[in-house]
């Protein structure tokens, strides 16, 4: 049984692009909605974990923040420093 989720997403892309992915999926014998999915599947496959890291590490800023004094003070209480 198929457990993965999925996620809807529309896009827009420029006529010509549309119309080369249309007759690549065609050359394939897909339609060009599979023929993307299946596209970006496959990309998505390549990169690492480590790049992915590397972005969220820029991105998300979680854990990045400079504790103000006061948290400090209170960190510091809590290690009986």
């Amino acid at each position: 049984m198929n457990t993965t989720a999925f996620k809807r997403k529309i896009i827009d892309i420029p006529e010509d692009t549309f119309r080369n992915l249309s007759i690549m999926a065609a050359a394939e014998g897909k339609n060009l909605k599979s023929f993307i999915e299946n596209l970006l599947i496959s990309q998505a496959k390549i990169i690492s974990d480590e790049d992915i890291y590397q972005e969220l590490l820029k991105t998300d800023l979680e854990g990045k923040t400079i504790a103000t004094k006061e948290e400090t003070k209170e960190f510091e209480k809590w290690l009986e420093l």
